[in-house]
Formats: C-alpha cells, structure tokens, sequence
C-alpha cells in the first residue's frame, strides 16, 4: 500500500504579508496542493493523509469544494483528513455544508474514531480539533484494533498548547503521519513523522519543505521525504573585513542570490568588520531580490595597538586600557562600538 503524507497546507495564508511578492506565496500554496493531487493521480497512490491546518482559518464554503473537486480527479486514490488548530471544526464549519466524494473521508468531531478503507485494506485512527487549544494527550489512548488490514494514526500536535505526542503514542502502528510542527521531522524511523508545512510559510521556516512519500509492504513501512515547495527561506551569512565597500557587498549578495535561486526568500546577515567610516546602506540589499531580511552584525574595525599608542594619555587610549586580555564576543563588542563614539565625539 503506497501512500502520500502531507500536513500543514494553509490554504488561504499570505505569508510575508506586505511584501512585493507576498501576493504570489497565497497562490503558490495552492498551485503546491494542486500539483500533489497532479503527483498522487499519476502515481496511482492508494492513499493521501493530511495531518491538519488544511486551511490557514476556518475555509470558505467555495474553497471546500474547490478541494473537494480536486479530490474528485483522483477517484483511485483514497483522502482521508482531519482539521487543526487553525481550520478547528465548528458547528457551522464548511467542512460540514458540502457532500464529500466517495473517496474522501473526514474526521468530524473531537471524539477519537477509526476510518476503514476496504480498498486498501488500511484502518486510519484519529480525530479533528474542535477547538484553538488541545492540552491533552488525547493520542496516549489511542491503540489498533488488532483487525487484519494496514493500521495509520493521523495526528496533529506537538507541543503543550497543541496536544503534546510522544513516540509511544504512535509505537503500536505501521505509520503515524504527524502535522502540526512545520519542519520535516522523524521521530521513529519510517514509522512516526512530520511531514512538516507543504510550503515554508514564514521566515523562520528555513531549509527544504514538502511531503512523505511511503509504502508499507509485508509489515515493513518505508518512508521518504521529498522537496516539493516552490521556494525556500535561505539565510545567507556574508563576511565582511575593513575593506569592504558597499558595490562589493552587493555584488556578493547578487552572486548569491543567483547561485541559491531567485524564486528563494532571503534572510542575510553580515558579519565580521568593517571600516569604522563605513555604515552598509541596508535598504539597497532589499533590491536585489527577495530579501526579507537584512542585519549588519558587523563591529568597526581598529588596528588597536597602533590606536593605543596614539592615543596614550587620552581618554581613548585608557579606554583601550580596561579592554586588555578580554576576548568575549560581548566584550570585543563593548571596545569597538565604545571606541566608535568617542573617535566620532573626538570629530
């Protein structure tokens, strides 16, 4: 039995909101989903899991059946779908107000259930939020029924606030498809994982996003995660020195940019020295692609021995004085930010 594992799709979230590209990222979402249903229908995937937050908020009757549609175009291929802490089943939900196709099944209320899919023979375990906030463990009670057939538990949690999961809690199954935590993760091999957010939804979601690909064959589960997000979060780190001029820095970040990908969304942080007359224009590293982010860390640099002597008498030079022997980051940062405004007060 093969099947495709996904989970925190978010459908309908603009991510970096404001952004002159934010606009695509809510478009892209949905282009990732449709081409999952493109990849589950070529494949001939028995099953589809999605392991919650489906929708980033509570999901448009239209939107409901949009998806349910695109479920329609994979009839081979059994769905089966719980909501999370964001797309929460209310009374009026509109996961509740449409007729879902016969090979889509839901869990639709908070009471733990089990799913049977006699086409392929699986028994799938879980149940939906029906509220923000699950501080229980309420997986800890579920367990297989020991009935022939492929046993899956579909989760989503992982921290207090979001029912906290233990690696016992999915020991017992052939697979459990965790969401929730929106980096790929492992927590038994090729049996427990994250599948993590189908596409990188905010800054701090650094690194490859995707989907779990896997197939259980005579009692044995193989998993493997697959990159399938239109772009990434890619911090880049530039070192700087006290010859560094500003055309140098933005060249070196337009190498990069090309070299990591321009559909990529960029954090870049500079780091090491610079000249001391010297303030790196940040707001031009914003031009030169999708950058997000940009932090100078750098620290002005004195040849300080040349300085002290210079300087022996003054209050710089005594200020050098109570710096000696002290090498800690914070301390080193203290000396030069402290030697910039007195050479500047000096001026």
């Amino acid at each position: 039995m093969r099947f495709i594992h996904i989970a925190d799709v978010h459908l309908g979230a603009v991510p970096d909101s404001g952004c002159p590209w934010s606009a695509y990222r809510e478009k892209e979402i949905w282009e990732t989903f449709r081409k999952v249903i493109e990849l589950a229908g070529n494949e001939k995937t028995d099953l589809l899991l999605i392991a919650g937050d489906f929708f980033h908020r509570q999901p448009l009757v239209r939107e409901v059946r949009e998806v349910n549609y695109l479920f329609s175009t994979i009839p081979h291929t059994q769905v089966v779908w719980m909501a999370g802490n964001h797309d929460y089943i209310k009374k009026d939900s509109a996961y509740r107000k449409i007729q879902w196709n016969d090979n889509v099944h839901g869990f639709f209320s908070q009471e733990p259930d089990v799913i049977y899919l006699p086409d392929c023979k699986t028994w799938v375990y879980g149940f939906s939020y029906e509220q923000r906030e699950i501080r229980e463990n309420l997986y800890q009670g579920i367990r297989p029924n020991g009935k022939p057939g492929y046993h899956i538990l579909l989760a989503h949690g992982g921290d207090e606030k979001h029912i906290p999961i233990k690696p016992e809690d999915g020991a017992a199954f052939d697979y459990a498809a965790l969401g929730h935590i929106h980096k790929q993760g492992i927590l038994i091999p090729n049996q427990m994982a994250y599948a993590g957010a189908l596409e990188p939804l905010d800054r701090n979601h650094e690194g490859k996003h995707g989907l779990i690909k896997g197939e259980i064959r005579d009692g044995r589960t193989q998993i493997q995660f697959v990159p399938f997000a239109c772009r990434s979060y890619v911090d880049l780190e530039i070192w700087s020195d006290a010859t560094m001029t500003q055309s140098e820095l933005e060249q070196i970040v337009r190498e990069r940019i090309y070299q990591q990908g321009k559909n990529n969304i960029y954090r870049i942080h500079i780091k090491g020295h610079r000249s001391p007359d010297l303030d790196f224009d940040l707001q031009r590293l914003y031009e030169l692609g999708n950058v997000v982010e940009a932090v100078d860390e750098t620290l002005p640099y004195y040849q300080l021995e040349k300085l002290r002597k210079q300087q022996e008498g003054t209050i710089i030079g005594e200020y050098i004085d109570c710096f000696e022997g002290k090498e800690e980051i914070i301390e080193r940062k203290a000396l030069f930010y402290g030697l910039q405004a007195l050479m500047e007060t000096e001026l």
